[in-house]
């Protein structure tokens, strides 16, 4: 008999994205697919339950499919619909732990799958260059989505010493970009005047979503000769991106603001319910975040597709030109960067040269 794949969290583009995938693979006998909502979109051939993974109904799911491949996407950082905050932030953890326990009473259940984020090592100023996957943060998450990551992934580990026999494998994306990405970031570069933080130009990397559907089918199955399907892992394009960069391709112009300044249009643009402009995404914005990807590459066996420049290419192609020629959105961003600074200083226009990706070493 093949597979039977659980996978939660359905109802989203990426989630329906990836049952209609996996069930085309031959090793998979069933798919079923789970969230408290019913998708808009189609799933295939797969099976649908409308269940709440943060209620113990969910541990009779898992044990009457007899699925054992649990795929956890139900860990996101935006709403479905007109959900609250709140309501993510309980899908995310007590959702996440009510799986779990399921999981853990389930006899059948042999293979775990985990969505998680490189927002787990936060943000900060004394950030090392190059983040591996045991690098500690040097300050953890205050809230928002990358508490919720954080927490998340302390109830796998736990999990997984409970369960030693479970295969867990946790893949820590970076921003999740592409024509269909429904990500807090994706939302703050369609807004028509990208506000940044005056003084920053952070280094951002980008996973495609198609790598991720692929990278979750990998996961999903027993690993292949010479790889290792448990663990954690970072997963992210090559290369990465300066903010300033990103807003020319864009072809948006930048306003930048000091800090305080930017807290405030976080709060008014959340208001306007145009994006999620949490604290975290503002530390973002602010250092910037890139990981080392050996380990998805030398242990995992995968290799995405797209670089993180190539990334960001298909997004704004999907997301047509701002309001501005790239061209004199550069023009003005170089003549910002030439103004005298306090104390006379002159700032630095930024390079228009490719950036070099990070040196991909654990070291």
């Amino acid at each position: 008999m093949g597979k039977v794949v659980l996978v939660t969290g359905v109802a989203r583009q990426l989630g329906g994205r990836f049952v209609r995938r996996i069930q085309r693979d031959p090793r998979v006998d069933r798919v079923v697919a789970v969230d408290v909502v019913r998708p808009e979109h189609h799933l295939g051939g797969a099976e649908f339950i409308q269940a709440d993974i943060r209620q113990p109904t969910i541990a009779r799911v898992l044990a009457e499919t007899g699925a054992d491949t649990v795929v956890h996407l139900d860990v996101t950082a935006t709403a479905l619909g007109s959900g609250s905050r709140t309501t993510v932030k309980e899908t995310n953890v007590i959702g996440t732990m009510q799986l779990l326990g399921a999981c853990q009473k389930s006899p059948n259940v042999k293979r775990l799958v985990v969505k998680s984020s490189t927002n787990v090592y936060g943000s900060a100023s004394r950030d090392p260059a190059v983040f591996t996957e045991t690098t500690p943060a040097k300050a953890l998450p205050s809230g928002g989505f990358a508490k919720d990551t954080v927490e998340v992934e302390g109830y796998v580990r736990g999990f997984a010493r409970r369960r030693p026999d479970v295969a867990v494998c946790v893949l820590r994306f970076a921003n999740i970009l592409g024509p269909t990405a429904e990500t807090p970031l994706a939302s703050y570069f369609a807004l028509p005047v990208l506000p940044t933080v005056f003084g920053y130009d952070p280094r951002l990397q980008f996973a495609h979503e198609d790598d991720v559907i692929q990278v979750l089918r990998i996961a999903s199955h027993e690993p292949e000769r010479g790889t290792l399907n448990s663990g954690t892992f970072n997963i992210a394009g090559d290369g990465v991106l300066l903010l300033s960069q990103c807003s020319r391709r864009l072809g948006r112009p930048t306003v930048p603001l000091l800090l305080p300044a930017v807290t405030w249009a976080g709060s008014l643009v959340r208001t306007l319910g145009m994006t999620d402009f949490s604290p975290e995404q503002i530390r973002l914005l602010t250092h910037g975040r890139v990981v080392s990807t050996v380990q998805m590459r030398e242990t995992l066996g995968f290799t995405p597709r797209y670089t993180t420049a190539e990334t960001f290419e298909d997004f704004a192609r999907a997301h047509g030109p701002g309001l501005l020629p790239a061209e004199a959105v550069a023009g003005v961003v170089d003549r910002i960067a030439a103004l005298p600074l306090p104390g006379g200083a002159r700032g630095t226009a930024p390079d228009r040269s490719p950036v070099t990706p990070p040196t991909q070493s654990a070291n």
